[in-house]
């Protein structure tokens, strides 16, 4: 089960990363984490931009809306979403992960 965390009108969320994938996708969730393949290398940032434009596609939020809080240079990060609710990113989760 993913951990999500909801406080002040935002939520966080840990990812765990693994990029230069052929194609930017979930592979599935460890330990709390939710586990994504990021098309993108993790050169200047161009993995995290990759992985904020793919979440916010994905939950149906503005890609300004997602900020890496902790791990900006690692593969496990910690991102906070935000004007959401943790209901709403466990939802979309669920139709994703059921759908695959």
């Amino acid at each position: 089960m993913l951990d999500l965390k909801e406080k002040d009108g935002a939520v966080t969320l840990r990812i765990r990363v693994q990029p230069r994938a052929r194609f930017t996708e979930i592979i599935g969730e460890h330990a709390g984490a939710l586990k994504l393949k990021i098309a993108a290398p993790p050169v200047d940032g161009k993995a995290n931009e990759e992985c904020r434009r793919f979440l916010a596609r994905l939950l149906g939020v503005n890609a300004r809306s997602i900020e890496i809080v902790m791990g900006e240079s690692s593969r496990d990060k910690i991102v906070r979403i935000h004007s959401t609710d943790s209901r709403r990113i466990a939802e979309a989760l669920s139709v994703v992960h059921t759908n695959e």
